[in-house]
């Protein structure tokens, strides 16, 4: 496989235990194949808040804008300390994403034209899964290119 196949490898990190391991994974594969990496962390959409908002009286629940700009913020400062510790790639590329995360992943993955989709699992079974979803299974039907899953119950 020495033949840089993987040239543009994204890593898709949040703050649970099993980004760590992904970016373990991660740092091994961009050091072996010399690879531009993009990471890209995804920020659901704010909910609005429905602090005294009452529905009887016809008031709406309100978005508070800073929430969704701190939430930004921190994702960003996330990015740059993860993008600090791949100074062996080619290039590091940083996508702060607001949305649906598996949307978004997969989004970025066609936008960049990643040639490789690093992302953990959380390793949720039984009716956790089947009430939450997983979004690493859904991206590995959906992308266009491997997708790698680091496995594992990550707590």
């Amino acid at each position: 496989m020495g033949n840089h196949r993987f040239n543009r490898i994204l890593l898709a990190v949040d703050d649970t235990p099993c980004t760590e391991k992904a970016i373990e994974y991660g740092k091994d594969l961009v050091r072996e194949f010399n690879s531009s990496l993009a990471l890209v962390t995804v920020v659901p959409p704010t909910s609005p808040a429905s602090y005294g908002a009452d529905p009887l009286l016809g008031q709406q629940p309100i978005i508070v804008p800073e929430v969704s700009e701190i939430q930004q913020e921190s994702a960003q400062r996330f990015l740059e300390k993860i993008g600090s510790m791949f100074e062996g790639a080619q290039e590091v590329f940083l996508f702060n994403k607001i949305g649906n995360v598996r949307d978004e992943i997969l989004n970025t993955a066609t936008e960049w034209t990643a040639d490789l989709i690093i992302m953990g699992s959380n390793g949720r079974t039984g009716f956790e899964h089947f009430i939450s979803g997983s979004v690493s299974e859904s991206v590995i039907r959906k992308a266009s290119c491997p997708v790698l899953v680091i496995p594992g119950k990550c707590e």
